[in-house]
């Protein structure tokens, strides 16, 4: 199925802005995945940084509720959501001494553990206002994005 949904260009931008959405993976895989299969920069880009937004207005306004949902339903749930919370907590120190600039910087640098999934965590703990948190976000996004097409077409090493 992989083979043929990126056999076509439609394909491989729809490919690249799921990849993109995938939690840990999100743009810093999906840039070079779509630029991979041949796509146009522009259009991988679009993809990408698109995919990787998607999923952020959502988590900041649900995933509260959701965690709530989980931990009644066991102890399990309830543990993991605390060790989540807590990182998140940890990340979102940067966030509330700098706000929405500390917000951006946290979801800009393209290392695992920061990334707009990461930065909607933190604006969601930390109660941000998604007026204030998606732009962050956003502009986090388009400079990893800027990062991660240095890296990818070689203008940057990493080793």
């Amino acid at each position: 199925m992989i083979t043929w949904l990126t056999s076509t260009t439609i394909g491989k931008v729809i490919a690249t802005f799921f990849i993109s959405m995938v939690p840990v993976i999100e743009l810093r895989g999906g840039l070079p995945y779509g630029i991979t299969l041949g796509l146009d920069y522009p259009l991988a880009l679009a993809a990408a940084v698109l995919g990787n937004m998607v999923p952020v207005p959502f988590i900041i306004i649900y995933i509260r509720h959701i965690f709530t949902w989980l931990r009644k339903r066991s102890k399990w749930w309830d543990e993991k959501i605390t060790r989540l919370e807590k990182k998140a907590h940890l990340k979102g120190r940067v966030v509330r001494k700098y706000s929405t600039i500390g917000l951006c910087i946290l979801v800009a640098i393209p290392l695992p553990g920061t990334g707009a999934w990461t930065g909607a965590l933190v604006a969601a703990v930390l109660d941000m206002r998604l007026k204030k948190a998606i732009p962050a976000i956003f502009l986090g996004v388009c400079i990893a994005a800027a990062i991660m097409t240095m890296v990818t077409f070689g203008l940057i090493h990493i080793f």
